[in-house]
């Protein structure tokens, strides 16, 4: 479904909540948040109709959503997601980081699961409206941030089996901490070879929460060995991604080498890093990469490092791959840290910002 430009100018009514939280609950909150817990006192909701495109754009105080049990998401799963954060800097304004990327990333998701298109104005001018009542929200530790998670799914009370021709958007917003207390740890990966996160031509590229919902048995099969994540392969037996995050691996020569395929989520992180570790004069190759490959390249000394990248870790140095019948212990280099340093110092505003990536979302 194409893109609605219908709405040049979107403006939001705001509602504000009755009972916001004072600023000394808010502090006690804030102090030591955890991931997708807390969430912050309003919500953003624009409505699409196949009738007038997207329309009623407002801020309204964060409360349960009212669904007809028709309501075709919860039938046909038609439902789409994104995951983006807002950091406060040093002289106390608010930044986010690409979301230009974000947007055209759901666009793309929308297309894939029969969705209208949000223009990537809109979907910016949604965070900017939602950090205009809340911007308080956004904590100022160090290593935090405020989680903003924009979703679209299908409104519409139908069972009929057709894209529906009523959608809702919103935006929520939870202030997260730092994911790894006390500094980025290795973490311990579970190769999955009973089950498949995606196929060819399936939902694999779109950011959509089926692909999560058939990860999470694997998951808790990972956790029952021992592990912190899981990652999957193709039916070629080629490396895809986690559950929640790419992977790169990192050769002797310096070159980066990170799946690629029509399966994959095309990460926003992935791809900054990679932007960084280009900067700095190292190779990047985009391609199929076997579970033989990866194996090989460990035991010879040609992969001299992985890691695993995603928006609410950024990077997570893998220790250990393992399998049934196998552990291999994972070569653990200085690279991967320190690409994480340069792009979170991009995006609290300690470093330049010379690719023009942050949007400032209090001006």
């Amino acid at each position: 479904m194409t893109s609605d430009t219908a709405l040049a100018s979107l403006e939001f009514a705001v509602t504000p909540h009755p009972s916001a939280a004072t600023a000394a609950e808010r502090d006690r909150l804030l102090a030591d948040p955890v991931f997708g817990t807390v969430f912050t006192d309003h919500m953003v909701q624009i409505t699409w109709t196949e009738g007038e495109g997207w329309h009623d754009a407002l801020v309204q105080p964060y409360a349960p959503l009212s669904l007809d049990p028709a309501a075709a998401v919860l039938h046909y799963g038609q439902e789409i997601f994104e995951g983006i954060k807002a950091y406060r800097h040093a002289d106390g304004s608010i930044h986010t980081f690409r979301p230009d990327q974000n947007a055209r990333r759901m666009q793309r998701s929308a297309h894939r699961l029969a969705l209208p298109e949000l223009p990537v104005e809109h979907f910016v001018q949604s965070l900017r409206a939602l950090i205009a009542v809340d911007g308080a929200w956004v904590p100022s530790g160090a290593d935090q941030s405020l989680y903003l998670r924009p979703f679209m799914f299908a409104s519409e009370p139908f069972l009929g089996v057709r894209p529906a021709h009523e959608v809702s958007y919103l935006v929520i917003a939870s202030p997260v901490g730092a994911y790894f207390k006390g500094g980025a740890k290795p973490v311990s990966i579970w190769l999955s070879e009973e089950y498949a996160r995606a196929g060819k031509g399936g939902t694999g590229a779109a950011k959509t929460g089926g692909n999560y919902a058939a990860s999470l048995l694997p998951q808790a099969e990972a956790y029952g060995q021992g592990c912190d994540q899981v990652v999957f392969l193709d039916n070629e037996r080629n490396v895809e991604e986690l559950g929640g995050m790419n992977i790169v691996f990192v050769r002797r020569d310096g070159t980066l080498v990170t799946p690629a395929s029509d399966s994959i989520l095309e990460g926003i992180t992935r791809a900054s890093l990679l932007q960084l570790a280009r900067d700095r004069g190292h190779a990047v190759e985009q391609r199929p990469v076997s579970l033989d490959e990866w194996r090989a390249g460990v035991a010879s000394g040609d992969i001299v490092e992985a890691f695993a990248c995603g928006t609410a870790a950024v990077v997570a140095p893998i220790g250990a791959l393992k399998g049934h019948d196998f552990t291999d212990q994972q070569p653990l280099g200085e690279l991967a840290l320190s690409l994480r340093e340069e792009l979170t110092d991009i995006q609290y505003g300690r470093r330049e910002d010379r690719h023009g990536w942050l949007v400032r979302l209090d001006a």
